[in-house]
């Protein structure tokens, strides 16, 4: 099973021929989420070859435009395209009406229901889980609520030992248990150790999202030790005024956060049209993280 995350759009309020607004597909042990979806986010999905059906959670960080204005548009391809398997929107409080009175207006009945979570910009809190996953939002510091997001796996099992399992004559039976780590006891009475027939398991892996926010600190417990971090960086630190006025983030800021949270590693994005690239960015941010790099438009990222 892998991790990886493909950047759909990486740019900030105005698109540019190089950044379109953001979008992120997440892929997750056969799960798949879209967070934020801005403008032209369902072209970008098809650019890349991603199935728009496969989606089953859209994540909305914010109701500024560029972040939402592209998803009355994807629920419509994908009824189109004939889907009629529920769908799960998490977001802000009035995103349900936003999108109810978007179809109402044009007359479009969906074939498939849609389940709306209100988050609120305020909590930390789970929000789905199964048996692989776990899907965590946390506040940020924008000019209206904001939500961030936390993406992780759930703790692997621990990994059979077969020679020893069949040396010992164990039984089927006796296996889950020490898979999850937990002793067992045979038919017979004997205690079975699980240590003496597994091993440890894999290491899990987890991806958070930031965007966007001011330089805000409080925000590193949420994201503490992730593997991969997304942070916008906005502005450069020349422009650093403007970022304060305007509730976003520099590079060097973002990089800041990355350090402090101890994350593997740092992908920059929600850039401003200002840059012709982010070079500047990603030298600013190498400074204090040298683990961090600007991200593409198309790019697919490995977090495991």
């Amino acid at each position: 099973m892998s991790f990886t995350v493909t950047i759909l759009g990486s740019g900030a309020a105005l698109p540019t021929a190089r950044r379109n607004p953001t979008a992120q597909y997440v892929a997750c042990n056969d799960r798949h989420i879209l967070i934020d979806c801005g403008e032209g986010t369902q072209m970008q999905l098809r650019n890349a070859g991603i199935k728009i059906q496969r989606i089953n959670h859209i994540l909305i960080s914010h109701l500024h435009g560029d972040h939402f204005f592209g998803l009355v548009g994807l629920l419509s391809t994908m009824h189109l395209l004939g889907r009629d398997k529920g769908l799960t929107i998490y977001g802000p409080e009035q995103l349900e009406q936003i999108v109810r009175i978007q179809l109402e207006v044009g007359a479009s009945k969906l074939n498939f229901d849609i389940q709306f979570v209100a988050l609120k910009g305020k909590e930390n809190r789970l929000l789905f889980e199964d048996k692989l996953i776990e899907i965590h939002t946390f506040p940020l510091k924008h000019r209206i609520p904001t939500n961030g997001f936390l993406i992780k796996e759930k703790e692997k099992e621990r990994k059979i030992i077969a020679e020893a399992v069949a040396e010992a004559g164990l039984k089927l039976v006796d296996l889950p248990l020490l898979k999850k780590g937990l002793n067992s006891t045979d038919e017979k009475g004997r205690k079975i150790e699980f240590e003496d027939f597994t091993l440890p398991p894999k290491p899990s892996f987890s991806y958070a999202y930031c965007s966007d926010t001011a330089y805000w600190e409080t925000s590193v417990p949420f994201i503490q030790n992730a593997t991969v971090l997304y942070h916008e960086a906005t502005f450069i630190e020349k422009d650093l005024e403007r970022a304060k006025a305007t509730f976003h983030s520099t590079a060097k800021q973002a990089a800041k956060i990355a350090h402090l949270a101890n994350v593997g590693k740092l992908l920059l994005g929600h850039l401003s049209a200002r840059y012709s690239d982010g070079l500047e960015h990603e030298n600013e941010a190498k400074a204090i993280f040298e683990k961090s790099e600007v991200v593409e438009d198309g790019k697919t990222y490995l977090i495991a």
